[in-house]
Parts: C-alpha cells; structure tokens; sequence
C-alpha cells in the first residue's frame, strides 16, 4: 500500500479537498456531523482505487476527483447505515453517528450523504461515472437484502454467498475502478476490464475479512461477529458442507440458539479452524487476488500498475 500512497500523495491531498467540499452543508447540525466524519476517515482505499485506475489511461482530471468524491460519499452513507442496522456503537475505534446522535439522525445523515454525491455528478454533468455508481448503489442494497433472507433459515450455498459479496462489497469496489477508468479511458473495453478487475480485488477483500472474524489471534476487531450476526460466510460454509451430519446439526444449532455464549461461538471458530474452512477461504481469495492480478497485467508495465499491484496485495495481505 505504501507504493501507492507516494505514488498519488498529492492526488489524494487534492481529492481531500474535494471530499470535505462536498460534504459541507449549512445546516449547523450537519457540518458539525460531516466534520466528524471527515476527520475519522478511514484508509480511503476506494477512492485511491479510483485515482490510480484513472492513472492508468491517462491524467487524472477534475472529473476523477469527483468521482473519488463521489465514490466515498456513497460507501460512507452505507457505512452510517450499516452502523443503524447493526446497532453498532463504533465505527473505526470511534463512536458511531447513531451512537453520538441516534438513529434517525443517522438515517438522515446517510441519505444526506447519498444526496449530495449524486448532486455531484449531475451538478457537472458527469452522467458516465453517476450511471456506473448508480447500480453499484442497487447491487449493493440486493447484496445486503439477500444476505438477510438467507440469514434466517441458515441455508446458504457458496454460489449465493458468492452473489451476496458480489452486490454488498465487490461492486462498489468494481464500479470505483470503472468510474475511475472513464474518465481517462476512451474506450469501453478497457473500462470494462478495469470494471472486471475491480471486481476481483473486492471479492478477495471480502473473504478477507470474512476471515478476520474467525481468527484466534488479535487483528484490532472482535472476532465472532459474524456469528453472533448468524451470518454465514465462506469458512463455515465450507466446513458445513464437509463436516459430519451430527456436528453440523450441533454448528446450526449454536448459531441459531447459542451465537451469544462466548464458550459456544469459540467452540464454533476452533472447529472452522479444524475442518479446514480457514484454508479453504484463503485459497479462493488468493485464486480471486491472482484473478485480478491477471488482468491488471494485461495493460503496459508502469509505475502506476505496480503500485495498483501493490493496493491490491494489501487488500490479502493486511492484518485488520
């Protein structure tokens, strides 16, 4: 990640500028929330995705700025969002908005947040990169709805676990790289691939964390979760489909009944680990980094390349 963030140091300074532009309001109550937000950003790799896809066809314009702008926009009001439908009280080691300003609050601040990137776009006629970001927005809310439907019988292929992290994670990831590749690329194919890439990189970043909810060391997060949550991902999906009937029953039952013991949910993360479902997640978020990589590969050798190789890697490598 390092190679990457020197390579558009003062890309990302002006993208800043950008972002806390956008998300200015008048609204005494809103500014004060926006600065909140703007000063706990996170590591701003969607929007780096951004600038350096563009990069990759040609020079950044003030077009691409404002789709990182926008890019982060949307994935900051599904994170305000997500905060409400979880009930979270913290968000990257710091109160969430529901927590500080409560619910509905919150809930206006995510549209707000919605509303105003797509004022971005329309406002300077960026119709190709608010066309892109639009389904992004109606992929990842059929991602998350499905993934509800399918949390309550806990019956969960891989193929739909696979549609599942496709809407809610890898496609804003994909539309990022796609948004970011129109405004420098004049041909749809290579926006297309750069779409198709994207899409890798963000199922491997899925898996990822996936993963990070059944790891015994500490990773800066609580483990667990996803299990309390009674969600079903890649791990325990593997080791459901190939552990014994009687301890599959003993598994589903614990999720369905017992997902706040923290003896039974430890039970559940020691058993994933022994069947083989950590592995088995690492090798298919490996085989979708390599995937990704295959593509990138296909455009010239350049500075920029490597240092999307080198995001990319962070995405599998990087421990919380």
């Amino acid at each position: 990640m390092k190679k990457a963030i020197q390579l558009i140091d003062q890309d990302l300074t002006k993208f800043e500028e950008y972002f806390s532009k956008a998300v200015k309001s008048n609204a005494p109550l809103l500014d004060r929330i926006m600065q909140y937000i703007v000063k706990r950003k996170g590591k701003q790799m969607r929007p780096m995705f951004v600038l350096l896809s563009a990069r990759l066809g040609g020079e950044i314009t003030d077009t691409t700025y404002r789709a990182a702008s926008l890019v982060e926009l949307l994935h900051t009001a599904t994170l305000v969002h997500d905060d409400v439908v979880d009930e979270s009280p913290e968000r990257r080691g710091f109160f969430s908005i529901n927590a500080l300003w409560k619910n509905k609050v919150a809930v206006l601040v995510g549209d707000y947040l919605l509303s105003k990137g797509l004022l971005l776009s329309l406002n300077n006629n960026d119709y190709k990169v608010l066309q892109i970001l639009s389904e992004a927005v109606r992929q990842m809310s059929e991602g998350e709805l499905l993934q509800i439907e399918k949390a309550r019988n806990l019956n969960l292929s891989e193929d739909i676990y696979f549609n599942i992290i496709k809407g809610k994670t890898a496609s804003l990831l994909s539309s990022a790289c796609a948004a970011g590749a129109s405004t420098t690329f004049p041909d749809s194919q290579n926006i297309e691939k750069m779409q198709q890439f994207g899409e890798k990189v963000g199922m491997a970043f899925q898996i990822k964390d996936d993963l990070f909810d059944y790891s015994t060391e500490n990773v800066g997060k609580p483990t667990g979760n996803d299990i309390k949550e009674k969600k079903l991902t890649l791990p325990l999906i593997y080791t459901l489909n190939n552990c014994e009937s009687r301890l599959r029953k003993k598994i589903i039952y614990i999720v369905k009944n017992e997902n706040r013991d923290p003896e039974k949910v430890k039970f559940v993360i020691n058993t994933v680990n022994e069947c083989g479902g950590i592995d088995y997640a690492t090798r298919k978020m490996l085989s979708f980094r390599d995937e990704a990589l295959s593509l990138l590969h296909s455009f010239p050798a350049s500075d920029t390349r490597d240092a999307l190789e080198d995001l990319v890697r962070y995405t599998t490598d990087r421990q919380f």
